[in-house]
């Protein structure tokens, strides 16, 4: 019997049925057209399509494809939603894992939770490690539930997904300086112009960009407290274009909780007052060509310290110092170790850090608590005179 068609496409036969899904902004009607080899497939792609759009589904969400859609969300509705340096992190997930990979062309109504699995697993294969998956998983799960949201999708294929790889990672344990070292890059700090900056950070344990980031007006030296408002960051601001331009910024910090205040060691305030002058004196030393932003720790000239110069002088110090290198962070470290050997409470070094949850801390400083523990039940040895 033969086969019922009523057009040709391109020389091959096919049944076509139409169905109004709509009106325009000008009340014009909306059909859509469905196409099948028999009257049946035609009738059944139809259903399926209205039956999607009565369960909320967007009209068009069978042509709207995968990364076309994740490269409008990001730059049309998340880049005035995020500090720039979390959209440079998102653009560069997608740039690197979504928009030049076969993944990139799917529709997004015929996304399925098998292909990321299978995506995943590939990615892991190659190379890619566990945390670099797990991020490219966080952000499609952000982006997908938009999807649900606007009706492209019914529900996001990201969910109960396994990420590829070893579930317990050995923790690499930080790194902070001995009584010895820290008296031995104290020493080596003199005549260095940026002393006040590194003692204020081994006193306070601010983060680079929240240290940078501090102007006069957030130290109170008769209290003996700063405030951490701000932080500090050199981003890559994108256009959607993909043009790009490097800044340097002022953003909100971390988190909520990074927005602190943190008390001074008063034996620190000397040094900070040393500061003030001569930077004064560099100010007048420098004229007009002096841009005065009231940072507490600029150049000679006022400008902002770029990150990569104070992790020069940084490393120029210890090495005078003859102490092995060590990152930046070691300084936070050390702060946070040190007032845990001093019987701190956790809560309390928490605030000082500007952690979101006790927890982050703990789960950080973990090398220092086996003695805290061991401090604290000593306390009970009168019970047993």
């Amino acid at each position: 019997m033969a086969r019922k068609t009523n057009t040709k496409i391109n020389g091959s036969e096919y049944y076509r049925v139409t169905a109004v899904v709509g009106r325009d902004g000008n009340g014009k009607v909306i059909r859509k057209q469905f196409y099948g080899k028999t009257k049946k497939e035609a009738e059944d792609k139809k259903d399926e399509y209205l039956n999607g759009i009565k369960n909320g589904l967007a009209v068009n969400f069978q042509d709207v494809g995968f990364g076309n859609l994740m490269h409008l969300w990001l730059f049309e509705v998340m880049k005035d939603q995020l500090k720039p340096s979390t959209f440079e992190r998102y653009e560069g997930i997608y740039r690197n894992y979504i928009k030049n990979n076969n993944i990139y062309g799917v529709k997004i109504c015929n996304l399925q939770s098998i292909q990321l699995q299978r995506y995943y697993n590939k990615l892991y294969k190659s190379g890619k490690s566990s945390n670099v998956i797990k991020n490219l998983n966080k952000l499609l799960r952000e982006f997908l539930n938009y999807a649900v949201d606007e009706g492209y999708i019914a529900k996001n294929p990201c969910y109960r997904l396994s990420i590829p790889g070893k579930k317990d990672v050995q923790k690499r344990e930080i790194q902070v300086f001995t009584d010895d070292e820290i008296i031995k890059f104290k020493d080596s700090l003199n005549n260095n112009r940026l002393k006040a900056l590194f003692l204020l950070d081994l006193g306070t344990g601010l983060r680079q960009g929240e240290l940078l980031a501090l102007k006069w007006y957030n130290i109170d030296m008769d209290k003996m407290e700063l405030h951490v408002k701000t932080s500090l960051k050199k981003v890559s601001m994108i256009e959607s274009d993909n043009v790009r331009t490097y800044k340097t910024i002022e953003q909100t910090p971390k988190s909520q909780s990074s927005i602190r205040t943190v008390p001074i060691p008063s034996k620190l305030i000397p040094a900070l007052k040393r500061h003030k002058i001569q930077q004064k004196e560099e100010k007048l030393l420098a004229g007009d060509s002096y841009i005065d932003n009231n940072y507490v720790f600029a150049t000679s000239t006022g400008g902002t310290i770029d990150s990569r110069n104070l992790i020069r002088a940084y490393s120029r110090a210890l090495k005078k110092a003859n102490i092995p290198y060590r990152n930046f962070h070691c300084l936070r470290h050390t702060y946070a170790t040190k007032l845990f050997e001093r019987n701190n409470r956790l809560e309390t070094v928490q605030r000082l850090l500007g952690h979101s949850r006790s927890s982050i801390t703990a789960d950080i400083y973990t090398h220092v608590m086996p003695k805290q523990k061991m401090d604290t039940v000593e306390t009970l040895n009168d019970l047993f005179v």
